[in-house]
């Protein structure tokens, strides 16, 4: 299943919710451009909603990770929620658990940037 991003404003947190995989290819192309048209719009505050993202391999990963760098260098911030319980596992082995702010809910991360 191709990767659906839409994008929304919830509290003055913008909202990317994916849906499908990210995985090497478009989908990660895909994901990276709408994150970064958001942050060149002056975007700081970004929640990747991942509740409806069925696999993520390395790719989809590093994109993730390269998303998480770019927007700390521009004085943003990345959160993701709902994440599968395969992907917060990946997240653990990787340790990468300790970088991103990760929450059980679209509702929780959004409230997490009050």
């Amino acid at each position: 299943m191709a990767l659906k991003l839409t994008t929304r404003t919830v509290d003055g947190v913008t909202v990317v919710e994916a849906t499908g995989r990210i995985v090497l290819g478009q989908e990660t192309n895909d994901l990276r451009e709408s994150v970064k048209g958001l942050l060149a719009n002056g975007v700081t505050k970004i929640v990747i909603n991942l509740a409806n993202v069925d696999f993520i391999d390395s790719s989809g990963l590093g994109a993730l990770v390269g998303l998480y760098s770019t927007a700390n260098s521009r004085g943003a911030k990345i959160k993701l929620a709902a994440i599968t319980k395969r992907f917060h596992e990946l997240l653990m082995i990787t340790k990468l658990l300790t970088v991103f702010d990760v929450y059980d809910n679209e509702a929780a991360a959004v409230a997490s940037f009050k």
